[in-house]
This record gives C-alpha cells, sequence and structure tokens, in this order.
C-alpha cells in the first residue's frame, strides 16, 4: 500500500514538472540543457492498518539519488519492479485510479420471480392434503399398536392359534349386470309363458316406465280401458245406490248392492272388504267420505274420470265384470297393470296389451309435446308374470299392437 501511494505522488510531480518546462523553454537558451526535477514525497501519518501491513511485508531498498530524490530513471525502476512483483489485493476504491488493476467480474444473480396467488393457494392445499394424510396413517399405526397387546394376550390365555394377517379391507368394485336386450312382443309373451312355473295360474303383468314429472298435476298418467278378452279373474262388483239403480245393478249381476247400511257395515268391519270394483250414483258420493280413508289406500274410491260415478249403473257392472282396469302412475313414473293370465293364448294377450298400450297413449298429458307419440313419453316396456323375470319388450312391436287393436275396433 506504501508503494502505491508513493509512486501516485511521483507521477503527479513529475507531471507539474514537465507541465514547468513547456512554460519556460521558449525563454531558455537552446545550449543550456534542462534537467528535470523530481521533489521529495510529503511524509503522510501511516494509519494502523498502513503499519500492520508495513511490518509485515518485508522492507524493499528504493534507489535514490544524491539529493534523495527519484530522478525519471530511478522512477521507471521504481514502476518496474512493481510491476513484476506479484499484485496485489487492491480494494475498489484503489482500483479506480490504476491502469494494471485487475478487472472484477461483475457478480449476477438469477432473477426472482413471485408465485402466483393460484400456486400459493395449490401448494398450500396439497400440503394440508399431505398433512392429514400423514395423520390418518400414524392414527391407524397407534390403532393397531394399541390392539396387537390386547390379541397376544387373548390368544395366550384362550388358546387361539395366530392365522396368516389378513390385508386390509379394500373396496370392491359391483360386477353390473348386463341389461337384457328389448326383443318382439311375440317372442316377450311366449318367453314369459315358459318361465311361469309356478303351481297356480300366474298373472301377465305390464310395467311401464313413462317420461313424465308425476309432481306435476299437469302431467299425471291414469286411465281405464275394458280388455277385449278380460283379465282372466272373478271380479266382485259392489255398488252404492238405491231404488231403482240399486235393482239396475242386482239385474246387471253385482255382488253387493247397498246404500248408507253397506257405508257402515264397511266403516265398522274393521277394514275387511269383499268385493274388487266400486260403482256409485252421484247423489252418494258425499256419502262415501266417512270411509274414504278406507277405500282411498285400496284404489277402490270410485272416481268419475275413471266412469265408477255414474247413473248408467248396469253398463258399468258388465263393463267391469267383463275385465275392466284401471292404471295410474306411482311416485316413480311407473305404470303397473295386470292384462291377463299365462293360460292365454298368445294372440289373445297380443290384443289386451294392444288395447292397454292404446289406452295409455290416450292418456298422455297435452303438456308433453315430442316428435312422436312414444319419443320421451314411453322409456321402456316390461312384460313379466307374477313370480318370473322381466323381458324389455321393442316400442315398434307394441306400436303395431296398437294399430292392429285399433283398426278392430273401427271394424
Amino acid at each position: 500500500m506504501a508503494h502505491l501511494r508513493l509512486l501516485r505522488h511521483h507521477s503527479l510531480h513529475c507531471d507539474h514538472n514537465f507541465a514547468l518546462l513547456r512554460l519556460i523553454a521558449p525563454f531558455c537558451s537552446s545550449s543550456a540543457p534542462i534537467k528535470p526535477v523530481a521533489y521529495p514525497v510529503k511524509p503522510k501519518e501511516p494509519t494502523g492498518e498502513e503499519t500492520t501491513t508495513q511490518n509485515q511485508a518485508p522492507t524493499q531498498e528504493q534507489p535514490t539519488s544524491s539529493s534523495g530524490r527519484l530522478g525519471t530513471t530511478e522512477t521507471l525502476d521504481l514502476l518496474e519492479s512493481l510491476k513484476s512483483s506479484p499484485s496485489p489485493t487492491w480494494t475498489r476504491e484503489e482500483a479506480r485510479f490504476m491502469k494494471d488493476a485487475p478487472v472484477i467480474t461483475p457478480v449476477s444473480y438469477a432473477a426472482k420471480v413471485a408465485p402466483l396467488p393460484d400456486d400459493r393457494v395449490e401448494e398450500r392445499q396439497e400440503e394440508i392434503e399431505e398433512k392429514e394424510r400423514q395423520e390418518a396413517q400414524e392414527q391407524l399405526n397407534r390403532e393397531a399398536r394399541r390392539m396387537e397387546p390386547d390379541f397376544r394376550m387373548r390368544s395366550h390365555i384362550f388358546g387361539i392359534q395366530e392365522e396368516e394377517k389378513i390385508p386390509y379391507p379394500t373396496l370392491i368394485r359391483v360386477e353390473k349386470k348386463p341389461q337384457k336386450v328389448a326383443v318382439d312382443l311375440m317372442e316377450a309373451i311366449r318367453q314369459v309363458k315358459a318361465n311361469a312355473k309356478r303351481n297356480f295360474v300366474e298373472t301377465v303383468e305390464a310395467h311401464v316406465n313413462l317420461g313424465v314429472d308425476p309432481r306435476r298435476g299437469d302431467q299425471m298418467v291414469r286411465g281405464a280401458l275394458t280388455l277385449p278378452h278380460g283379465t282372466g279373474k272373478t271380479v266382485r262388483v259392489a255398488v252404492f245406490a238405491e231404488g231403482a239403480a240399486a235393482e239396475e245393478a242386482r239385474t246387471a249381476g253385482a255382488d253387493v248392492v247397498g246404500g248408507d247400511e253397506l257405508i257402515e257395515q264397511i266403516r265398522t268391519g274393521g277394514g275387511k272388504l269383499n268385493f274388487d270394483k266400486c260403482i256409485a250414483t252421484p247423489m252418494y258420493m258425499p256419502r262415501l267420505s266417512k270411509i274414504a280413508r278406507i277405500l282411498g289406500p285400496r284404489g277402490l274410491m270410485p272416481n268419475p274420470k275413471l266412469g265408477s260415478v255414474t247413473s248408467d249403473v248396469s253398463n258399468a257392472v258388465k263393463a267391469a265384470k267383463c275385465g275392466r282396469i284401471d292404471f295410474k302412475i306411482d311416485k316413480t313414473a311407473i305404470v303397473h297393470v295386470g292384462l291377463g293370465k299365462v293360460n292365454f293364448s298368445e294372440e289373445v294377450l297380443r290384443e289386451n296389451i294392444g288395447a292397454f298400450v292404446n289406452a295409455l297413449l290416450l292418456a298422455k298429458p297435452a303438456g308433453l309435446k315430442k316428435t312422436s307419440k312414444y319419443a320421451g313419453y314411453v322409456k321402456n316396456f316390461t312384460l313379466s308374470c307374477t313370480m318370473g323375470p322381466g323381458f324389455p319388450v321393442t316400442v315398434q312391436s307394441l306400436s303395431a299392437a296398437a294399430d292392429h287393436y285399433s283398426k278392430l275396433q273401427v271394424k
């Protein structure tokens, strides 16, 4: 460090001397040689660091002239010696004034990109999930460690041999049964008759899933029809009438005929009924409110829309005896109805099914508008016996059966 300051002062003095020579050269004789003059460096009080450096570094003798001042030759020799000596450690302030100072390589740091809020949320969510998984696993391990001594103790007391370890229970995917393919109507009837193997005559049933909302009043589906060949079972009919209407009902073949006494008998009978259909005259409808809670849940309450409330009692009784059936959708928008017995012939069952499909189309809600009669209305039609499997039926064969029944009615 001392050499550096000394060199700096010598260079400043040399520059000053050369400037003075340029000024006085024109006024001097050309015969008199001019020698450069070097002034001694003004001593500077060394700091604590410089003193330590001077004490540690070996002293180097500097050549001086007889007058105690450094000449030009001595200055150049000093510069050469400084260059040949190992380069000292320069500070940033000292390197600004040096020509041959080492180049300080600039340091560059990688640009930091702040994480987006979405990334932070995802990282936080992953950390939370990982923490929850670790806690659950730790809880399972603690429970296993707690149960293991108890099991060993019970095994020792009761002499239970330790069995092989059962793996942790896992969820088993339930294999869905393949859905049955819809078949033609006649083929479905044959399959139903072939699967009726009980020791009684089973009923042929139809289950229709409709594309309506039963919670809406404008999409309620209900109706009644008389099957061409009947239901195959004896129907007991009760008629609420008096006077001439009661005599007509008895003549038509009604099983039970009565008025107020019949209402009182049903109310006090404990729910026991000996009939399957109910027909009433309009004047008896207000009186039937006493037994509405008994008849309603069983589907026996007379209804004007179904033709069971009428003044023409004779024809209503005959229709009920011939096989008149009522249908209505349940809470799941499905219609369940019996259309005959398995001992009926295939053609007879086909005509009964065609009549039911025709009545089902007539009961279609007006607010349910689709491109065709069946699209969006009849989702699927299944045919089965009382205790047998179901067989889906194609809509095309149902449409053909309904059209055949309509042609028979026109003739």
